[in-house]
C-alpha cells in the first residue's frame, strides 16, 4: 500500500486561508475514506474532516464546521482540505489518513480507523 503524502502548511495570519492537498491512492486508485487529523503542540491527535470519495459524503468536527471543505479530484488521486477564517487555535500540524475499505459506506473521524498516514504537514496561524 502506498502511504498518502500531504502538502500546502504553511504561515497565515488570523482570518486567512490555506489549502492543504493529500495525494492517497492504493493500486486501484484513490482511497475510499480519506480523513485530515490535527495534533496541536501537547495534544492529542484530533479528527477535522472526512470524506468517502465514493459518493462524496463528508464529516466535520464541530470545531471547523462552516469554516473548512473538504474535496476531491478523483483524476488526481487527490482529497483537498480548504480552510477558512484560519484562528490561532488551528495551529497544528496536520495529517491525512487514508484506508481501502470499512464495513459501512460513511466518512469517519476516528483517527483508529485508518492504517495510512503521512508524514504531516504544519500549519500556523498567527494573530
Amino acid at each position: 500500500q502506498v502511504q498518502p503524502v500531504e502538502s500546502g502548511g504553511g504561515s497565515v495570519q488570523a482570518g486567512g486561508s490555506l489549502r492543504l492537498a493529500c495525494v492517497a491512492a492504493g493500486k486501484t486508485g484513490i482511497y475510499q475514506f480519506v480523513g485530515w487529523f490535527r495534533q496541536p503542540p501537547g495534544k492529542e491527535r484530533e479528527g477535522v474532516a472526512a470524506i468517502y470519495t465514493g459518493d462524496g459524503d463528508a464529516d466535520y468536527a464541530d470545531s471547523v464546521k462552516d469554516r473548512f471543505t473538504i474535496s476531491q479530484d478523483r483524476a488526481k488521486n487527490t482529497v483537498y482540505l480548504q480552510m477558512n477564517s484560519l484562528k490561532p487555535d488551528d495551529t497544528a500540524m496536520y495529517y491525512c489518513a487514508a484506508a481501502p475499505w470499512r464495513p459501512l459506506p460513511r466518512p469517519t473521524l476516528e483517527k483508529e480507523e485508518y492504517p495510512y498516514w503521512g508524514q504531516g504537514t504544519q500549519v500556523t496561524v498567527s494573530s
